[in-house]
């Protein structure tokens, strides 16, 4: 009889383990309880219960390959947008710290942008001499295209191949002069537009309460409706 006892109270101590059940509702909708995990809770949060219905834990679904690489990729940007928010406050910083105002910022412009027009100005001092030079070269060798020799049965003269390859290179040195005040404007349009940011963003830090906010467009006004008009018989 008390063996028999024992044996019971051993059974009562494990029962709860024993009948624990898994509850969840699928992706249709459809509610899952078995003793065992179902199948079909695999991507949808699960419940253990007690034998008395009360929740144990909720089990979370498995990530499946693709929502593992999503928060991966979620988990990058994150990083990454914190740092560039921590590089934009470390620029900002030295923005103020560069410049006491907005005159200032305007003074440094100028004067990075003034050995460039130096430039500028010997370039097209060249172009000049080298326009002048090239219609030199043309008119000799259109000197030698014109005479005729009486000794050579009045076949017209070759032009000599020094004064080609003159011509050839002075062409290419134009060229090349062209090429460079072309870049030279491209890098002062650049200069202006960094100290043109500059500029607006060093306001905006320094006179915060002076950014007025972008105002909307104005509402368009309504369309009348046309009215149908009576005609007379």
């Amino acid at each position: 009889m008390k063996m028999r006892t024992l044996c019971l109270l051993a059974g009562l101590a494990v029962a709860p383990a024993a009948f624990a059940t898994y509850k969840c509702v699928d992706e249709t909708g459809v509610t899952r309880i078995g003793e065992t995990p179902p199948d079909e809770c695999a991507k949808v949060p699960m419940q253990e219960l007690y034998p008395s219905g009360q929740v144990k834990r909720t089990i979370a679904p498995s990530l499946t390959p693709a929502q593992v690489e999503a928060l991966k990729a979620e988990a990058e940007r994150t990083k990454e947008a914190r740092k560039r928010a921590a590089e934009q406050v470390r620029l900002d910083e030295a923005l103020l710290n560069t410049y006491a105002s907005d005159k200032e910022i305007d003074m440094t412009r100028d004067r990075n942008i003034e050995p460039i027009n130096a430039r500028i100005k010997i370039a097209k001092e060249r172009i000049v001499a080298v326009d002048k030079r090239i219609k030199e070269i043309e008119d000799e060798m259109e000197f030698y295209k014109a005479g005729k020799s009486a000794k050579a049965g009045g076949k017209t003269k070759e032009v000599p191949q020094n004064l080609i390859q003159d011509l050839d290179r002075v062409k290419h040195e134009r060229a090349t002069l062209d090429k460079s005040l072309a870049g030279y404007d491209k890098e002062i349009e650049k200069l202006r537009t960094k100290y043109d940011l500059d500029k607006k963003r060093w306001l905006a830090l320094k006179y915060p309460e002076q950014q007025k906010p972008a105002e909307p467009p104005p509402p368009e006004p309504p369309k009348a409706t046309p009215t149908k008009g009576t005609t007379k018989k």
